[in-house]
């Protein structure tokens, strides 16, 4: 399975809009077929910062998300209310539950 970390930075005074095209995007990427978690979280110790962790069953899995139409249409329109590029880790998981 593959794991993937985005971390971003969100202007100040955005973040219930970007809070808004996550809520948007979510029950899409729900039907992924390959998808296995996808949670949008709030650092508690940057509020203008959000953490999402995502789960893929493999690599092609994550690399269809990617390329689906309404991840490109939300990555257009998260754009202008970011603090510079998110910063993604992509891992692969050894043990989970």
């Amino acid at each position: 399975m593959i794991a993937l970390i985005a971390r971003m930075n969100i202007k100040e005074g955005e973040i219930e809009n970007v809070i808004a095209l996550f809520r948007e995007l979510a029950p899409k990427v729900r039907e992924e077929e390959g998808t296995l978690a996808y949670a949008v979280c709030r650092d508690k110790a940057a509020p203008n910062s959000l953490v999402v962790v995502e789960r893929y069953r493999d690599g092609a899995a994550l690399q269809a998300h990617g390329a689906t139409p309404y991840f490109k249409e939300f990555s257009k329109n998260l754009g202008p209310y970011l603090e510079g590029k998110p910063e993604l880790t992509i891992l692969d998981e050894v043990v989970s539950i």
